[in-house]
């Protein structure tokens, strides 16, 4: 796991919405498409992102695509992020 890529990731609003979705539990491609008003390709592009971080896993049902939020990520890379942070004296 990258800081970066997770913080790169979660530059973007439209991947922070599919992540905010997915707290709810597992989505199809399609039904996360359903809530966009951007392109099929555009909105891959963005799950590539995610995947890249491991922010979400990824699964194959049939001919779809069923996404699941790893939060165990996130919570490694708020914890490394405050790794960084100066002591209070």
């Amino acid at each position: 796991m990258s800081v970066n890529a997770v913080f790169n990731a979660l530059s973007h609003p439209v991947r922070r919405k599919i992540l905010h979705l997915l707290r709810a539990g597992p989505l199809s491609a399609g039904d996360l498409a359903g809530h966009f008003e951007i392109s099929k390709p555009t909105l891959s592009v963005h799950f590539a992102k995610l995947k890249e971080a491991e922010l979400v896993t990824v699964e194959r049902h049939g001919t779809s695509l069923i996404y699941h939020l790893n939060m165990s990520i996130l919570e490694e890379a708020l914890s490394g992020f405050l790794a960084f942070r100066e002591p209070s004296e």
